[in-house]
């Protein structure tokens, strides 16, 4: 399925597809503070919409993952792995979306306060 989202502005508009079935809440130190829920996808299966200007990034810790946000309203739409590799995953604030019952949704806890 195509979902479409963006941040709370629209200056980050993206597409991403695939089947949504459950959302992570991840407890890291960043996670925590946005109230994210995240849905993995292959990063290819994520794009941008628009030409991705006002689009900011953070890194913390093992500089692992590249947690994006609109420079413009500081909304979160989505993460992906920082490292430049074949197979990189991207993290999408499911809050983002357009038409989706969050609550019909199930939500598996992951600890990534233990990382």
């Amino acid at each position: 399925m195509l979902y479409k989202g963006s941040c709370h502005c629209g200056n980050i508009a993206f597409e991403v597809e695939g089947e949504l079935r459950e959302v992570v809440s991840c407890n890291c130190s960043i996670c925590a503070r946005k109230g994210a829920l995240l849905w993995a996808v292959p990063r290819g299966n994520l794009r941008l919409r628009g030409s991705g200007q006002g689009i900011g990034s953070y890194t913390f810790n093992t500089h692992t993952i590249a947690h994006l946000f609109c420079q413009a309203c500081g909304m979160h739409p989505f993460a992906e792995e920082a490292e430049s590799k074949e197979e990189r995953s991207a993290y999408v604030n499911v809050r983002c979306l357009e038409g989706v019952d969050l609550a019909a949704l199930p939500v598996i806890d992951f600890d990534g306060r233990a990382m």
